[in-house]
């Protein structure tokens, strides 16, 4: 049996879960070095967190913040070394 999807788009407690979970996922594929899968989820959830409002953007764990914002960017964001460019 599938689940319910609804097609209303999340608000308030509901869009901080669904935030906080994307941003889960992809620190679980940014574990086992799935980099792929990490960035789509990276930005899925970059894209639910920049529609948060300031208020509800304090009520995402600071953990998870951190991750989305200043260490993933090291490596998703655009001024980022491309893989294989280091060597010779």
């Amino acid at each position: 049996m599938r689940k319910k999807i609804d097609d209303k788009p999340l608000t308030g407690a509901a869009l901080i879960k669904e935030t906080c979970r994307r941003i889960r996922v992809a620190r679980s594929y940014w574990d086992a070095h799935n980099n792929r899968a990490c960035r789509g989820e990276r930005e899925k959830a970059l894209a639910l967190y920049e529609s948060l409002s300031d208020a509800e953007r304090e009520k995402v764990p600071q953990v998870l913040r951190v991750w989305l914002r200043y260490r993933s960017e090291k490596y998703f964001g655009e001024g980022r070394t491309l893989p294989g460019s280091g060597r010779i």
